[in-house]
């Protein structure tokens, strides 16, 4: 709860920076401001996919807004929505597999290489970096076939498929689905004349989570998944999937599930589109009547 108060009074206080109470600096403000189409691609590294930076890429997209401080430094806000997934595990035996959304608010600083902005003896175009922190929403999920045909979603976390919240597993509390990232990465920008910008990134979000795909821990007996669940057969079915790959087979207690010395992250490369705010709003300070 601290770590999601903290980070609502972070983005709180950067949006600040974009209150400009007066006519001059909301000029200013407008002159030196994009607002941001973005649209890319997630993809996952964690647990099931043997931590491949490129693998299982899902369309991702968002809008922002990046106010230019100087020729070398801006910040932006974005808000992205996308999803991650992991189909095939590479380890065939453990066949387990997941989905899930991912709901993104970041506050981002950018550093430029080269001096970039409207002027004329700076860069149309610079490499750059950029890093922040952002809060963001998941919801793993996994896919069995039911009786009737068809294909069910079951939504992982209520079903503690590693004994969370459970007494035999005490140290073992439910995750948590709204959480604190920290991205970072690279990207180059391009100015197209005095109202439009575009942008090529790549960045990676480290999260202090290894349950992006529900996959942490070691296995835990069946007893204890039937009584600490209210749907426990189906997380039974859920938490130990090799017998839909050998007929039979079941992980014992206290087999390896995961790997949690690393915690899981996700990757998010985009596209985007950049409008002056001055070309977007400037025209309406020509229908104002003065008096």
């Amino acid at each position: 709860m601290v770590k999601v108060r903290s980070s609502w009074l972070f983005l709180f206080v950067l949006a600040s920076v974009f209150a400009t109470p007066s006519q001059a600096q909301r000029r200013d403000f407008l002159g030196s401001s994009e607002f941001l189409l973005l649209g890319g691609g997630m993809n996952y590294l964690g647990d099931l996919n043997n931590q491949s930076a490129l693998s299982m890429p899902r369309p991702a997209g968002g809008i922002g807004l990046r106010y230019r401080i100087d020729n070398r430094w801006a910040i932006r806000m974005e808000a992205s929505y996308g999803s991650i997934a992991c189909e095939k595990d590479y380890i065939e035996l453990r066949n387990l597999s997941f989905k899930s959304d991912i709901f993104e608010l970041s506050a981002l600083a950018e550093f430029n290489f080269a001096p970039y902005g409207p002027g004329a003896t700076e860069k149309k175009w610079t490499p750059y970096l950029f890093g922040g922190l952002a809060l963001f929403h998941y919801n793993p999920m996994a896919s069995y076939s039911v009786a009737e045909g068809g294909v069910r979603w079951a939504e992982l976390q209520p079903l503690c498929t590693e004994g969370q919240g459970s007494s035999a597993y005490p140290d073992r509390r439910p995750y948590i689905l709204t959480q604190l990232c920290f991205p970072f990465g690279v990207g180059v920008k391009f100015r197209l004349g005095k109202s439009f910008s575009l942008s090529v990134e790549y960045g990676f979000r480290k999260t202090w989570t290894d349950y992006l795909d529900d996959v942490s821990k070691t296995y835990v007996g069946s007893d204890v998944l039937l009584s600490n669940s209210d749907d426990g057969p189906l997380a039974v079915m859920l938490a130990d999937r090799s017998s839909e790959v050998e007929d039979g087979y079941v992980n014992a207690a206290g087999i390896k599930r995961g790997d949690d010395s690393l915690d899981d992250w996700y990757a998010y490369f985009h596209i985007s589109l950049g409008i002056n705010l001055e070309t977007m709003f400037g025209w309406m300070r020509s229908k104002r009547c003065k008096y």
